[in-house]
């Protein structure tokens, strides 16, 4: 992985360095707003660089399979708020509990921002599942391609400003770290639905994870170097975790604030608590501590939790009306969270009403052929004595 910890983005890389060089940053920024379409005109007296670059990018990779991508739409739709669970409460504290990445997220004002963060990573998720991710007038190619720009501009800014010690911590947003996001939005996201009790097919688990494999692409993630399939993930992944993870004030101040905002969220204040439950249960005892995430005695009462959703599926299975009321109050949580986590203002990765129906595909399948996650890696130190705590 060193050699991953030195690489960064060539191509988005040059291109920001080239804006910043040649003083167009103001219109680096017009672009990072207003271009939100694809096919969409770009905007008269852009910057050659930033025209090429979007030339460049503007199509995804000559591999994907659709009929792939097509199964992981189906599986998001089918599990959406599950998933937004998993992102919330288990890929996101694992992204605070690396230090230098939530060194990053503080050095970089994400810190103070939360509720804006959380925001636009459900947007782009949402986008890339659309059945129109990558057509003309789509969101997600031109949000994939600025997220990569954004990625270098942090960069750029972090060594120009000197605010990243790289000999000891390797380049901002390496490719190891890229590859290390895509693990905690992906097989860790799996492994959070699994504790859960979400029944996930082989099927469906094989196809979200390729689904960001895509995305890694889009990204500028080296493909050279990204895990094939889960198993190969899972060992990548508890690689990067028993490698980089530990406690940090600034991790502990990013899950402070991550369980401000969702307890504002929950209606009162009886139940404040459970936010912080449903993350210790998601992320182990170890990583939570080290995030100081509060113990309650809702800690015993989420562990509950898997056996609920699994009445909730079997009522799913036999009953169309059921499965139709699920959905439908699916539906319902995600667009309060969305609203609560905007507070009603307009952002850059709002989601657009024309994109909400999409959420009414049937997709229900028989429970069969369930997943099940990959052991921990026979490379990790201390194979098998809980090396990575909730991982």
């Amino acid at each position: 992985m060193d050699a991953l910890r030195l690489a960064g983005d060539e191509l988005a890389d040059a291109t920001v360095e080239a804006l910043f060089s040649r003083g167009e940053v103001g219109k680096f920024n017009t672009l990072m707003r207003w271009f939100n379409q694809s096919g969409q005109p770009l905007p008269e007296g852009l910057p050659v660089v930033a025209r090429e670059y979007l030339e460049t990018t503007a199509q995804p990779p000559d591999w994907v399979d659709w009929g792939e991508m097509e199964r992981a739409r189906l599986f998001f739709i089918d599990n959406n708020v599950h998933i937004s669970t998993a992102l919330s409460f288990a890929a996101m504290p694992a992204c605070y509990v690396v230090p230098h990445v939530a060194k990053l997220l503080s050095a970089t004002h994400s810190l103070e921002y939360p509720s804006k963060r959380m925001a636009e990573t459900g947007q782009f998720t949402v986008y890339l599942m659309q059945p129109d991710a990558f057509e003309a007038g789509s969101r997600f190619v031109p949000a994939a391609q600025k997220v990569r720009l954004l990625h270098a501009s942090i960069r750029h800014h972090l060594r120009r400003e000197g605010l990243w010690d790289e000999a000891a911590l390797g380049v901002p947003i390496c490719q190891e770290d890229m590859i290390g996001g895509q693990m905690m939005f992906s097989i860790q996201v799996l492994d959070a639905l699994d504790r859960l009790g979400v029944h996930i097919s082989n099927e469906g688990a094989d196809a979200y994870y390729y689904a960001w494999r895509v995305v890694g692409a889009m990204l500028g993630v080296d493909q050279g170097a990204v895990p094939p399939d889960l198993t190969a993930a899972r060992d990548f992944s508890d690689l990067y975790m028993a490698r980089h993870m530990g406690p940090s004030e600034e991790g502990v101040r990013l899950t402070r604030q991550l369980i401000d905002l969702y307890e504002e969220v929950v209606p009162g204040t009886f139940f404040d608590p459970v936010v912080s439950a449903v993350i210790r249960f998601l992320i182990g005892d170890t990583a939570a501590d080290w995030l100081q995430v509060p113990r309650s005695a809702w800690d015993s009462a989420v562990k509950l939790g898997p056996a609920l959703l699994g009445v909730l599926e079997r009522i799913e299975d036999v009953s169309p009306l059921g499965a139709w009321g699920l959905d439908y109050l699916g539906k319902l949580t995600t667009r309060f969270e969305i609203a609560s986590l905007t507070r009603g203002r307009v952002m850059q990765y709002a989601i657009p009403e024309h994109l909400k129906s999409a959420y009414g595909v049937e997709s229900a399948k028989p429970r069969t052929d369930r997943w099940t996650p990959p052991p921990l890696s026979p490379r990790l130190p201390g194979h098998g004595t809980g090396a990575v705590s909730g991982w």
